[in-house]
């Protein structure tokens, strides 16, 4: 009997463990109340019905038709920014509220998790003061302009939904642009790997050719005579010509004075 029990009780925990653990759909949430339409179709909207599911723990401060009307006339980035400021991180019932130890406690937003708040705007400031529960942006000076209305909806300790009596807008959260991209990072290019310098292809064997031997005799003509090419130029042999003749001629004349002299001596001798 004590197994069976031990079982059952066991089974409880995590029943009730996996109900609190259950993801959320805020849509679903506020499609109860019927004064809550126009809030619920700024969140879904805008894109921020989705981001607020994806958290396990928040705080959904609510506004009624009457008092989101300003917010439907808005740029849809602008009214975004603004209700995202309007999502809690964390988990506030009426009962925790009303344990605040001190009389000013800041708290985080949505809106600071986006990376676009400046200063102090992603922050809200809830304060008890004398006439109840107030919340104000805690951006330094700006006033508490919204009023705890009443409890709306509770999941222990996923999420809360507290209507508050008006928007919070915190000073200069119009203008703030959203974050850019992260630039991509340019790939940078592979390091060149060191390579050993290529060596030169080794000269291949090449077996010695039979030389052909010039022909010892002139150029055969294909068509016809070809002209004797001269062996020397005649300005080289023009010199040895006119050498050539004028020794002949000496010779020619140291001859002829022989014979004139040779006959004079036979007369003389009675030849």
């Amino acid at each position: 009997m004590d197994s069976k029990v031990s079982s059952l009780l066991f089974i409880a925990i995590l029943c009730l463990i996996s109900s609190t653990s259950t993801a959320f759909n805020i849509t679903k949430i506020l499609a109860q109340y019927p004064e809550f339409v126009s809030f619920n179709d700024l969140l879904t909207q805008s894109g921020l019905a989705k981001e607020m599911s994806s958290r396990e723990t928040i705080t959904v401060l609510a506004l009624d038709n009457s008092s989101i009307g300003g917010l439907n006339g808005r740029p849809l980035d602008i009214a975004k920014r603004i209700l995202s400021a309007h999502v809690i991180l964390d988990y506030y019932d009426q009962i925790k509220l009303s344990k605040l130890k001190k009389a000013s406690t800041i708290v985080t937003t949505l809106y600071q998790a986006s990376g676009a708040a400046d200063d102090r705007q992603g922050f809200l400031n809830i304060s008890r003061t004398a006439e109840g529960i107030k919340f104000g942006s805690a951006v330094k000076g700006a006033p508490l302009v919204a009023s705890l209305v009443k409890p709306v909806y509770a999941q222990p300790y996923n999420i809360s939904v507290i209507q508050v009596s008006e928007p919070i807008e915190a000073p200069g959260i119009e203008n703030n642009a959203p974050p850019p991209p992260p630039a991509a990072v340019p790939k940078k290019a592979p390091a060149p790997t060191a390579k050993s310098p290529s060596k030169a292809p080794a000269p291949s064997k090449v077996e010695p050719s039979t030389l052909t031997e010039s022909p010892t005799e002139g150029p055969v003509a294909a068509d016809g005579p070809v002209a004797d090419v001269p062996t020397a130029s005649p300005l080289a042999d023009a010199p040895m010509a006119d050498e050539t003749t004028a020794e002949a001629a000496s010779s020619q004349k140291h001859a002829g004075g022989a014979v004139v002299v040779i006959g004079l001596l036979a007369c003389m001798m009675g030849f």
